[in-house]
């Protein structure tokens, strides 16, 4: 069932054109967006964290997951407050069939984030794409959800992809009702 589906979200995780932040490429939300949410951290420990996470993400890119999960977890140790090394190092987890610890890292990092702005995005996309693997539909059905509230264009298609039938019921419903509000001639109409 659903192969479609599922078809298209691994082509979306995996797909080998879109880069290791498979997800961040499909999100880019813009600099402001983070800036604001970095603005609480230290200038110098801020640009130490992000320069380890980007070496992260080149690592992880290249297919070394083993130095992208230690730079990842060097730039979690210098800023464990940070809600963006999490989501990069639970990705680095999920593929590498680490579910459990990717659940993990998303956790911490919708806690850290207080559900709100570019970070908590990017993880209720991963807790949904995860749901969505281990077909949690209605798990997966609620993080898309709460990532399109947040502005997420991904979470939005996934929400089209998991409900197929939304269409058509609505469809058939209108159908229904217009029979309902419009009997055919029935003799106990008073119309």
């Amino acid at each position: 069932m659903g192969t479609v589906n599922d078809q298209a979200v691994l082509q979306a995780i995996f797909n080998p054109d879109t880069p290791f932040g498979d997800i961040v490429g499909l999100d880019m939300g813009g600099e402001a967006e983070k800036e604001v949410e970095d603005g609480v951290f230290p200038q110098a420990q801020l640009e130490q964290s992000k320069a380890l996470e980007l070496q992260g993400v080149v690592a992880a890119e290249s297919g070394d997951l083993n130095t992208a999960l230690e730079r990842f977890g060097q730039a979690i140790n210098l800023l464990p407050e940070r809600a963006s090394a999490y989501n990069n190092r639970a990705q680095a987890r999920r593929l590498q069939g680490d579910v459990t610890g990717a659940l993990e890292d998303l956790e911490r990092a919708v806690t850290l984030s207080g559900g709100q702005g570019l970070a908590a995005r990017q993880s209720f996309v991963q807790l949904g794409i995860l749901a969505r693997l281990q077909n949690r539909n209605d798990d997966a059905r609620r993080d898309f959800q709460r990532a399109a509230q947040l502005g997420s264009p991904f979470a939005l298609r996934q929400l089209v992809l998991l409900n197929p039938y939304a269409a058509l019921c609505n469809r058939m419903l209108a159908d229904v009702m217009g029979q309902l509000r419009n009997p055919h001639g029935h003799p106990h109409d008073g119309q």
